[in-house]
């Protein structure tokens, strides 16, 4: 097999943008809870209707600044209220959201508002004004800086308020599915950031089909509670936005949480009733569990794992045995319902994307009554477009296409997609849309193989792209140049696919490495495994490390790593003639270094 499709389920709307969704939510239930954010430690809903003369005020302030139909305004925030508040604002407005992570480095920001010709830019605090600030010389298109802490949103609603409903409205009105809704920037391969640009028919095409495949998520709760669901995915990436829209355009109540180190006690007291998260989420809320069991309570926690992978696994056999049954029942009330209740106590379902989630870590969480659906997706087609989904969920592949998507194998076991989820071009960037499409079908850059019964299973990545288990993608090349920049140092290989931080393979230049034994006083004849672990030779290659970290992000800095007791060369085929990296083979060689680099940190 080598081809699938699945048919779409919802129909593409003719008229109208993404603002409209949030319009006719207002008009059908102005009353019911759209967004819910934290005020005073509790959790205050705001009601639809609220949402909707926020977003309309503060489209008005736009107006009134001068923001035009298809101009591009910057969103650099962490998540909160306000962060949808804008994003539903600027497409009220006409324009195009260009986000910005908000751990990005001064120049990775400044190289997006600048290749976007972005004319504002919201910022959340003032440190983060502060930053783009200091490098806006040269951002000529750059007129606004609007801080959302110091009063922006109110400040721009009183500045609109003279601009009339109608004009509103008309803006509103002459949006079109296939305009540009957002600009989003992933690296590219050579790991100069490329922007997406992705439409308002793009993202209808993606939240309209996964709501009609996936009713389960947005049914009310036995409680008669409504279907809610709590982001704490970056805004920013496309997963994240995509929960966004596809909350408000089925009815759910969304929350904002800050950030994962607050994941566990927002979970608690918000309580959804799904959740879309990035395997490191998954993986972090066991190690912690794990971390703090101790002695016999260790033990316990290890012997329920073991029996809720076993159950998961019997569940796609005959089902488990008497024996299994027992002790599942055991542990229930000892780990399982403690682990349930600290994702909130009302959570059965959760959408995992943006990695791979460990086979056994899946079958753990099925195994306590927790249904992990993983998918799969990159920015380019709008989040996810390949998924397991309820009651066809086969642990270890990422499931079939979702409505509206075929997917297929080029000749070399590439995996390529269409649908009309899949974006269109690049921003500015011809001669790279052309290359991402192979005769109408998008080119992935992952391999893949699937089984008998249509299943795919991704078995490795064409491309060089790391994608963390975070779900942050980190082009290797430019950091690993910068820290081979360094004299001591003669190779280095970013490794962190599925992991949970960036780590680094280092290799030191023989020559170098006997100056640095001269000078502070080693034996000649003593080996770079003899001084692998040297706190001054590590010092030393650290200030590398540290120069490569400058140019990037935290999320893809690198956080840990090894030096080889050899050198890569071509002769044991760790390099090729031209001396590029086989990062292949240089991982299969040095896999236990790597694992115990990971477990060491």
């Amino acid at each position: 097999m080598t081809h699938i499709s699945a048919p779409a389920l919802a129909e593409l709307p003719t008229e109208g943008g993404l603002a409209e969704i949030l319009f006719d939510r207002a008009d059908r239930s102005p009353d019911a809870a759209m967004l819910s954010r934290q005020i005073d430690g509790a959790w205050r809903d705001a009601t639809a209707a609220v949402v909707r003369d926020e977003v309309t005020a503060l489209a008005k302030g736009l107006i009134a600044a001068g923001i035009e139909p298809g101009d591009r305004v910057g969103l650099l925030s962490g998540n909160r209220y306000e962060w949808t508040l804008v994003d539903f604002a600027i497409w009220t407005a006409g324009a195009i959201t260009v986000p910005i992570y908000p751990s990005s480095s001064p120049e990775q920001a400044r190289m997006i508002l600048a290749d976007s010709g972005a004319v504002a830019c919201f910022l959340d605090d003032p440190a983060h004004t502060a930053v783009i600030d200091g490098v806006r010389d040269g951002l000529a298109d750059l007129r606004h800086l609007w801080t959302i802490d110091d009063g922006a949103i109110a400040a721009l609603a009183a500045d609109g308020a003279e601009v009339s409903d109608d004009i509103v409205d008309k803006r509103r009105a002459a949006v079109e599915p296939s305009d540009p809704a957002t600009i989003v920037y992933t690296s590219g391969t050579t790991g100069t950031p490329k922007g997406c640009v992705l439409t308002h028919a793009n993202f209808f095409a993606e939240v309209d089909n996964i709501v009609a495949v996936l009713p389960e998520l947005f049914e009310t709760t036995g409680e008669g509670s409504p279907p809610s669901t709590l982001l704490f995915l970056p805004l920013a990436h496309v997963f994240g936005r995509m929960v966004q829209i596809g909350a408000v355009r089925a009815g759910v109540r969304l929350g904002h949480s800050a950030s994962v180190s607050a994941l566990i006690d927002d979970l608690a007291t918000f309580r959804p009733t799904f959740l879309l998260a990035v395997p490191y989420v998954f993986e972090k809320i066991h190690a912690s569990a794990r971390k703090k069991a101790t002695g016999l309570k260790r033990w316990i926690f290890d012997a329920a794992t073991d029996t809720a992978v076993a159950y998961s696994k019997a569940l796609d056999g005959g089902g488990p045995g008497a024996g299994l049954r027992l002790r599942h029942r055991l542990f229930e009330p000892l780990v399982y319902r403690k682990l349930m209740d600290a994702l909130g106590g009302r959570c059965t379902r959760v959408l995992s994307g943006g990695g791979a989630l460990d086979v056994r870590l899946l079958h753990f969480y099925r195994g306590i009554g927790l249904e992990v659906i993983e998918g799969y997706g990159l920015t380019e087609t709008t989040a996810a477009v390949i998924a397991n989904l309820p009651g066809r969920i086969r642990p270890g592949t990422i499931g079939g296409p979702l409505p509206g998507v075929a997917v297929k194998l080029a000749d070399d076991g590439e995996i390529m997609v269409r649908g009309e989820q899949v974006f269109g071009r690049y921003w500015n960037r011809p001669q790279d849309t052309e290359r991402a499409f192979v005769d109408g079908w998008f080119a992935t850059g992952d391999l893949g193989e699937f089984d008998a019964d249509g299943f795919l299973r991704v078995t490795g990545r064409k491309k060089e792209i790391l994608v963390t288990a975070g779900g942050k993608n980190v082009a290797p090349g430019p950091m690993e140049e910068r820290v081979r920049a360094y004299p001591l140092v003669s190779q280095c290989m970013l490794v962190g696919d599925d992991r949970p931080f960036v780590a680094a393979l280092v290799t030191l230049d023989p020559e170098e490495f006997d100056a640095f034994k001269e000078e502070y006083g080693h034996g000649a004849g003593e080996s770079v495994a003899d001084l692998a672990e040297d706190p001054v030779l590590r010092a030393a290659v650290q200030t590398a490390i540290e120069a490569g970290n400058e140019a990037v992000s935290r999320a893809e800095s690198i956080r840990a790593f090894t030096i080889l007791a050899e050198n890569f060369s071509v002769e044991d085929e760790t390099l090729t003639p031209t001396l590029k990296l086989r990062r292949a083979r240089i991982l299969k060689r040095y896999a236990g270094e790597v694992e115990d680099m990971y477990r060491r940190r």
